[in-house]
């Protein structure tokens, strides 16, 4: 048997473990996976930082400073990576402009069109 997979115990929820699900090894995974995935990690940290999570309390956690990086930097990513991102990339340029206009709508004081979080990288985002 592989060193990096074994049986999975189960919880008592009917799901593995965390310690006990298989690893993969990094150079297995497909880079638009890596990709997605990290797409997918910066847009729910973002929702977070703007109080945009189920929570009641999320507003209680809002942070403009934070989102905007969290942002720009995916603006970033999805700039330069959306040509491989297949029939994924509509959905998620959609997901980046949502928290574009969400960022616009908490700020007490709006960016100048064009230089919101991620604009210089996808343009002035309009509602």
């Amino acid at each position: 048997m592989p060193e990096n997979s074994h049986s999975a115990d189960l919880g008592a929820d009917g799901s593995p473990e965390p310690g006990d699900l298989p690893v993969r090894d990094l150079a297995d995974v497909p880079a638009v996976e890596v990709i997605t995935k990290s797409i997918v990690m910066l847009m729910s940290a973002a929702a977070e930082k703007l109080g945009l999570a189920d929570d009641p309390s999320a507003q209680a956690s809002v942070d403009l400073d934070e989102a905007r990086k969290l942002i720009t930097a995916l603006a970033g990513l999805v700039t330069a990576s959306i040509s491989d991102l297949g029939l994924h990339a509509a959905p998620i340029r959609d997901g980046l402009k949502s928290l574009q206009l969400a960022f616009r709508e908490a700020s007490s004081i709006p960016d100048e069109p064009g230089a919101g979080p991620g604009e210089k990288l996808t343009g002035p985002v309009r509602g």
